[in-house]
């Protein structure tokens, strides 16, 4: 029970607040609870194909195979690999963690699974051609070519920041 109470103390917290608002205000608390339940259904629907995919991934692709295309000496393969998965993803950002984690567990780059996660934030294709036919072609260049630019530009400075010791533990964290 205490390791239960411990593992989720924030998720109770955050209930225990939301039954308190809604006994004070009603109106904030039908709100809260209604935006809860929406945000629920929503993971409820994405999460079982995101699991079902990371086991094809998982089993499917071995790691020397994902070290060859996406590892440390990849070079710029590895880069539009990583580019290209994050762009052609569907789902929200949350669903690009656990794929991101077989990354890692399968040898990937840390440079290469921070592209990917940039990419599937930023450079998404159905976006692209939404913003193409909304805001015009000249509009969805200019801000690929500069989200392309800053996701490399962030990817780059946040390996560079992790010391050899943060980058083992990241890589020996997703190998459980």
């Amino acid at each position: 029970m205490k390791a239960f109470l411990k593992r989720y103390k924030v998720f109770l917290i955050l209930v225990i607040l939301n039954v308190v608002v809604g006994a004070v205000f009603p109106e904030i608390g039908i709100k809260s609870f209604s935006l809860t339940k929406q945000n629920f259904v929503e993971m409820i629907s994405v999460i079982p194909p995101i699991f079902i995919l990371l086991g094809l991934l998982d089993v499917w692709v071995d790691r020397a195979t994902m070290m060859k295309y996406t590892g440390k000496g990849s070079g710029l393969k590895g880069v539009l690999i990583a580019l290209l998965m994050g762009s052609a993803a569907a789902g929200p950002l949350y669903a690009a963690f656990p794929i991101a984690g077989i990354m890692l567990k399968k040898g990937s780059s840390l440079f290469n699974v921070f592209v990917f996660i940039g990419a599937w934030s930023t450079t998404k294709i159905p976006m692209l051609t939404f913003e193409a036919a909304s805001l015009g072609i000249n509009f969805m260049i200019t801000r690929l070519i500069l989200s392309v630019i800053g996701i490399f530009v962030i990817a780059a400075v946040t390996e560079k920041s992790l010391n050899q010791e943060q980058q083992e533990k990241i890589y020996e964290v997703n190998r459980k």
